[in-house]
């Protein structure tokens, strides 16, 4: 679902003990996050009791209030006590510095996320602090971002005693928004709360692909640029522009997968030969049937594909090496080959191989690898890649995984309208 955003971007705190440098699950999340907010434009903050400012993505605010840290000496003394069902005089004098402290910076955002602070017992007294606030008003926007729940945890349960200020920690309050990061955690806190699960908000964690694959920063650039995440089926030709590599047959199959709604992108990552007419020639045939296939948008040539798309551009080995790491597919329908390195090459990164008996295929790949005859019609061979991809498990969870749970993906989706109470508000009543 699109969605129109204000112009203004709303100003966003995130609050949590800790913050990176520190290591920790929770502090991963944040970083995560705050590095989504400043590519999208929206301006943010992040407010811990421990961590640094160039440990962050950059251009990502950061307040440090000592307090706030679950280790700093005073609240961990007071901590202790709290664990053993005792209130100690230093509570209440925790509280109100916290009030003071929290109150001179969070009433500036718009929005202030709260990580595990609403449901775990570290600090109560930044607990207690930000329950004062939001009933003085002044917190216009409070999100609690709830990961783990000390009164439903085996090994936390026991820290925690009936009454004020341990019970603030299963009060639900209905000027926040809540939000678990499973449907577990949501049924848990959900039976906490006593309340209806559709007031408790699931958004999950997410994978940063550039980081996990290995990426360049060039590399990442440009599968950006060919929205090669967002593709149901990535197609990969490490090939330069030559007859006998047979492009115009990759055409007519990615035009066959287009005819059964599947979303293939088929990247050639090779230039043609600017001083053989006879490769100019060949590639200007190519992108005819390109437009007359009506598949502009699911064949790139790379080097067509730079950031000024007025001036060829080329990519060196790591980059390739890139572009195999994403790729689900090496095609190689290859008229003629005297060996066929790609097949070694995509063996290595885990892609299938689709190709012609090429002798790297019939040598080496044998069984491994999906061969076909240049008998068969390209619908053919889409339907074998079709078949494979809807049976492989492996595959199934990376498109999906790639698709909708990137950081991005999940910022774009989840994140953002929460960001927008009417955008929230709306968005959530048509998920229930």
């Amino acid at each position: 679902m699109k969605w129109s955003l204000p112009m203004t971007r709303p100003q966003t705190a995130i609050l949590h003990y800790t913050a990176p440098p520190i290591v920790g699950g929770v502090e991963v999340v944040i970083k995560a996050h705050a590095r989504e907010f400043v590519k999208a434009g929206y301006p943010v903050t992040v407010i811990a009791g421990r961590g640094e400012r160039k440990a962050l993505p950059p251009g990502v605010g950061f307040i440090r209030i000592p307090e706030i840290d679950s280790r700093y000496g005073e609240v961990a003394e007071v901590s202790a006590e709290l664990e053993q069902g005792e209130i100690p005089a230093a509570f209440h004098a925790l509280v109100n510095r916290l009030i003071e402290s929290l109150g001179a910076h969070l009433g500036q955002f718009d929005n202030v996320i709260v990580h595990n602070v609403f449901t775990k017992h570290f600090n109560l007294p930044l607990t207690a602090a930000l329950h004062y606030l939001l009933d003085a008003g002044e917190i216009r926007r409070c999100i609690a971002w709830c990961h783990d729940f000390s009164w439903a945890s085996p090994s936390s349960r026991s820290k925690v005693h009936p009454g004020y200020p341990w019970d603030l920690l299963r009060e639900h309050r209905s000027d926040v928004t809540y939000v678990a990061v499973s449907q577990r955690r949501r049924r848990t806190l959900a039976t906490l709360f006593g309340c209806p699960l559709k007031q408790i908000r699931v958004v999950y964690n997410g994978v940063d692909p550039r980081g996990l694959l290995g990426l360049s920063a060039e590399g990442y650039t440009l599968i950006e640029r060919l929205g090669l995440l967002e593709s149901d089926l990535v197609l990969l030709m490490p090939v330069r522009v030559t007859r006998a590599k047979n492009i115009e047959f990759a055409l007519e199959v990615v035009a066959a997968l287009k005819a059964h709604s599947y979303r293939a992108e088929l990247v050639v990552t090779g230039p043609p030969d600017p001083h053989d007419a006879e490769s100019i020639a060949y590639l200007r045939s190519l992108q005819d049937l390109r437009r007359q296939l009506g598949v502009e948008q699911e064949m790139r040539f790379v080097f067509e594909a730079g950031p000024n798309p007025d001036q060829p551009y080329t990519i060196d080995a790591r980059v390739v090496a890139d572009l195999y790491r994403i790729s689900d597919v090496v095609f190689l329908p290859s008229r003629r080959e005297g060996f066929g390195m790609p097949v070694l090459e995509a063996a290595l990164v885990g892609s299938l191989i689709v190709c012609t008996a090429v002798p790297a295929a019939e040598e080496i790949g044998g069984a491994d690898v999906i061969q076909f005859s240049l008998e068969e019609t390209p619908g053919q061979v889409a339907e074998r890649i079709l078949v494979w991809a809807e049976r492989s498990r492996r595959h199934r969870l990376r498109r999906r995984v790639r698709q909708d749970y990137t950081w991005r993906a999940i910022f774009q989706r989840d994140i953002q309208p929460l960001l927008h109470s009417e955008m929230s508000d709306a968005v959530y009543a048509g998920m229930d």
